[in-house]
């Protein structure tokens, strides 16, 4: 508590006049308190104009007219475009972003102006405030970093909410995006946060379309063309069913002969389909591709083993209570034996039946495999969650 001698007082007499009184009382908090009130309206009035721009930018239609379609105003002004289906996200993540720095900033200048009125001066602390920036800078590196590369991946809409993306070591389904960390879930469950400053590449597979490619392997004896229009057959056909048609958005293609492997003719099967859409559609294709394949005759290779028994070979007895005189003797009476032929051969080493006909006659109504499961099936496999590939 501050005592004022009576010599203090009779120094300076208008201490304790009534201007004196007004001005401690009255000037000083009221202007506090209206610094305070126009601090909440600018930030009220700015958050207002923020929400007002955010609201028109997601409401707004791409111009499909431009182009004809919806699918082909997609495709032109891509992800960054500013018709881009997925702007609405970005446009929200920025939004709030925009909020939140305008709320610091307004804070800041409130109480920088609250401490001149004061009566404090402003340069020392700005100056203070400098040094502890600079500091924080060297000791908050990494921090920094993940900051400036969230806020830069929002603006590039490199990825969000729901998307399937690569970042090297981790991949998986976007869960949470923040301004420091990403976080993922992998296939097997695995929940991965990934700092956004650590990220050098990513690769995102649902933006704007995907690509279904399916790269199909047939023994060299097979006819090219005779494949080439199998493939383009059962890809129309699920094109065109009423279940698939609403995830296809091209007709698919054949692009033909891919590669000519040591132990197959490689054939691909390509179709753009809508994000995350392209392993659901993938896998319904190779199971028809399956199917029609064996209706008509054409095999698919497959790794085989041959075993080649060398005659007069120590045998080791097996624990199953035979002598080594019993094997002995079962193995020179199977040595005496006359060789197999190589059909019977084949037929030992592939596990298949030599009497079973011919690959493509039927030998009864039933054998020939539909090549489309029942309407509920197709439903089931149609509404299916995406799930990325292993």
């Amino acid at each position: 508590m501050t005592i004022f001698t009576q010599d203090q007082i009779d120094d300076d007499p208008d201490r304790f006049s009534g201007e004196w009184w007004a001005d401690v009382l009255l000037g000083n908090p009221l202007q506090l308190i209206g610094l305070i009130l126009l601090g909440f309206v600018v930030r009220y009035v700015l958050h207002k104009v923020i929400d007002r721009v955010v609201t028109r930018v997601a409401e707004h239609k791409a111009p499909t007219q431009v182009l004809g379609s919806e699918t082909a105003a997609r495709v032109v002004f891509g992800s960054t475009g500013a018709y881009s289906e997925r702007r609405v996200q970005r446009v929200q993540s920025m939004g709030s972003l925009s909020k939140s720095t305008s709320t610091i900033v307004i804070a800041a200048v409130v109480i920088f102006m609250g401490l001149d009125i004061l009566g404090y001066s402003i340069g020392p602390v700005l100056a203070s405030a400098g040094i502890v920036g600079v500091a924080l800078g060297f000791g908050a590196q990494n921090l920094v970093k993940d900051f400036l590369a969230g806020i830069a991946m929002l603006v590039e809409d490199q990825y969000g909410v729901g998307d399937v993306i690569d970042m090297g070591e981790a991949s998986g389904v976007v869960e949470e995006v923040s301004l420091r960390v990403t976080r993922l879930r992998g296939i097997d469950g695995t929940v991965w946060y990934v700092r956004n400053g650590e990220v050098i590449r990513i690769g995102n597979s649902s933006q704007d379309w995907a690509r279904a490619v399916i790269d199909v392997g047939v023994a060299y004896d097979s006819d090219t063309v005779r494949v080439r229009r199998l493939l383009e057959e059962i890809s129309h056909e699920l094109a065109t069913e009423e279940i698939w048609s609403d995830l296809i958005v091209e007709e698919p293609e054949v692009w033909g002969v891919e590669a000519l492997s040591a132990d197959s003719i490689v054939v691909r099967l390509v179709v753009q389909t809508k994000p995350l859409e392209q392993w659901k559609v993938a896998r319904e294709l190779r199971e028809r591709v399956k199917r029609r394949f064996d209706v008509e005759g054409i095999e698919i290779p497959f790794p085989q083993r041959t075993l080649w028994v060398r005659q007069g070979a120590a045998v080791e007895p097996e624990t199953t209570g035979e002598s080594g005189r019993d094997i002995a003797g079962r193995t020179a009476e199977a040595s005496s034996q006359p060789a197999q032929p190589a059909a019977a051969v084949a037929s030992v080493a592939t596990g298949t039946d030599r009497d079973a006909p011919p690959r493509g006659e039927e030998t009864d109504d039933t054998s020939a495999a539909p090549t489309a499961d029942t309407p509920e099936e197709q439903q089931q496999k149609a509404q299916r969650p995406p799930a990325p590939e292993v």
